[in-house]
């Protein structure tokens, strides 16, 4: 594949067949849900289909890690070097350690999660300002809550959130910005107190698992918090694409 294709391109009639079987597979893998693993590999299954759509002809595959079996499969037939794209918030232990175990194959590229992409602050950013415009708020005037699950045993979860936040109050100034976590201190619960109704809680997470339906609206309850409530940002309607360019960028830099 040409390294000055545009990723989102179509390769021409005369080597597009070449592209696709040279092309590695690419597997978007994600925790999932052990108590319940079905409804989430179907979900990141829906994804995955999304993000192929905006990349003819590649083969783009799913598998959450807590569903039995599954990223055995999606691997089993994949060639000798896939792309694995972790749908995590944190480039820690998962991605690091349990990540490359389950895979088993040195050879597979491992992309930087989703929580560590470049281009996340941004999307953060837009959907914040239609959030500000939709109650006509300034973001000078509003307080920035951002709930990030965090760790109990590791900085990294932390540091991850850190890092967003900081590329975050650089693109768009709020009069002030908290961090809460789940799992260590600073606690959400903590954090949400004496906010003002003029406030946004942005969950930093890449999907609607238990922390989501049920910690994050328990913490921001108990604090009566007055502000508004966002989806978290794995699930919004431009995560496919922005999946799909990471894949693509990754592609282009093998075949180079």
């Amino acid at each position: 594949m040409s390294s000055t294709r545009s990723p989102f391109q179509k390769a021409p009639a005369t080597d597009l067949a070449t592209d696709r079987a040279t092309d590695p597979v690419a597997v978007i893998v994600s925790h999932g849900q052990p108590s319940e693993p079905d409804p989430p590999e179907a979900e990141l299954a829906g994804l995955a289909r999304q993000v192929a759509a905006l990349l003819p002809g590649r083969d783009i595959r799913s598998a959450t890690l807590a569903k039995p079996g599954a990223l055995d499969a999606v691997l089993a037939d994949a060639g000798p070097a896939p792309l694995i794209y972790p749908l995590f918030m944190t480039d820690g232990w998962f991605t690091r350690s349990a990540l490359p175990k389950r895979v088993g194959n040195p050879a597979a590229h491992i992309l930087a999660p989703f929580g560590a992409d470049p281009s996340l602050p941004a999307l953060a950013r837009d959907i914040l300002a239609e959030t500000l415009a939709g109650r006509g708020w300034r973001a000078d005037d509003t307080c920035l809550v951002i709930a990030a699950h965090g760790s109990g045993r590791s900085r990294n979860s932390a540091r991850a959130t850190e890092a967003f936040a900081e590329a975050l109050a650089a693109l768009l100034r709020f009069r002030e910005v908290r961090l809460g976590y789940v799992e260590e201190p600073p606690y959400l619960g903590d954090v949400v107190f004496d906010t003002g109704a003029q406030a946004i809680c942005l969950p930093f997470f890449a999907a609607s698992g238990g922390h989501v339906q049920e910690d994050l609206p328990e913490a921001l309850n108990l604090a009566g918090f007055p502000g508004a409530r966002l989806d978290p940002l794995g699930i919004h309607a431009r995560v496919p694409q922005l999946i799909a360019a990471a894949l693509a960028r990754a592609m282009q830099e093998q075949a180079a």
